[in-house]
């Protein structure tokens, strides 16, 4: 697909995935409107999070917006882009624990919001992004097919917006994709697993290790999942959900041994409590993802890890 002046809406344009995404659109020479939360203009000197001002300088348009207010739908349909990346979410799965209702309400509200614009304005191609959380524990690789059993409010309000965005497509012939990452790390991620013990690792405190450490993640670096949205993008829009991972999932006790071992720090790694809701074991299935598209991870978590690290250090005010 030729990006170059392919006119292109972002949503969550300055979180951690949706900011690599971004980058990445521009520097295929597509007009990217970014899609912003209100509150991201109270930011210091024109960062808007994860935008730098290199990048907020190259976009077509920068929207401010409430996605899950009345003006959403509106404005959206207005953009005038072709292809509609839905990132935006509350995707922080312990808020889901303490303000379940706020999660609940804001994830599948702007989805709603995003689906009804789309609707109306009539994009060739709406990706929505869903979650490998939508899955729950399964004893081995996840396929898209297998059964959907969140075990908190965010991954049930995932679930919702996965649904609602099949239906969308079923009812209405919206041309869309569902996409469900699993687990994903890399420079600007602030927290999760991975920023977090790279963090406490080179500030000296011991990593902790909730529950008995076997609990398994699939873990993708960020600049293949982009490469993923970005293939299946190309991809006639049909409904399917698509899964993207590495499928090789690593006990998280594992994780903590090989980020003291990339980063070179000897801190204890200590038990802590189990998480309510904590799904046992994400590994998956993406044979549908590389069948349609050819895509494949190009970094292992070993290289991930490094480069992560490497970002770390030439960001000093970022711990």
């Amino acid at each position: 697909m030729d990006w170059n002046s392919h006119p292109v809406l972002v949503t969550g344009a300055d979180g951690f995935i949706g900011s690599h995404l971004v980058d990445a659109l521009l520097d295929r020479g597509a007009l990217v409107t970014a899609v912003v939360r209100r509150t991201s203009r109270a930011q210091v000197t024109a960062r808007f999070r994860n935008l730098s001002q290199r990048t907020v300088s190259a976009l077509h348009a920068l929207l401010h917006l409430d996605l899950a207010g009345p003006d959403a739908t509106p404005v959206l349909a207005s953009s005038g882009a072709l292809t509609w990346f839905h990132l935006a979410a509350d995707a922080y799965v312990p808020a889901s624990l303490s303000q379940p209702s706020t999660v609940v309400q804001t994830n599948i509200t702007s989805t709603l919001h995003v689906l009804e614009a789309a609707r109306a304005a009539g994009p060739r191609h709406l990706l929505v992004t869903s979650s490998s959380e939508v899955y729950g524990s399964h004893p081995g690789p996840i396929a898209e097919g297998d059964p959907l059993e969140p075990a908190t409010p965010y991954a049930a309000s995932k679930v919702a917006c996965d649904r609602l965005a099949r239906s969308y497509h079923d009812a209405f012939g919206l041309p869309l994709t569902i996409v469900r990452p699993f687990n994903c790390y890399g420079p600007r991620h602030v927290y999760d697993v991975v920023p977090l013990y790279l963090a406490r690792a080179l500030g000296g405190l011991p990593l902790v290790v909730n529950g008995d450490g076997t609990q398994t993640r699939d873990l993708t670096y960020v600049s293949d999942t982009v490469d993923a949205f970005l293939r299946l993008a190309e991809l006639p829009p049909e409904g399917k959900p698509y899964n993207i991972g590495t499928g090789v999932d690593h006990g998280i006790a594992d994780l903590a041994r090989q980020v003291l071992a990339v980063t070179g720090c000897s801190v204890p790694v200590r038990p802590g409590p189990a998480r309510p809701g904590e799904v046992r074991k994400l590994q998956a299935d993406a044979t549908a993802l590389r069948e349609a598209t050819g895509w494949e991870p190009r970094h292992s978590l070993a290289e991930g890890l490094r480069l992560n690290l490497e970002w770390i250090r030439d960001e000093p005010g970022w711990l």
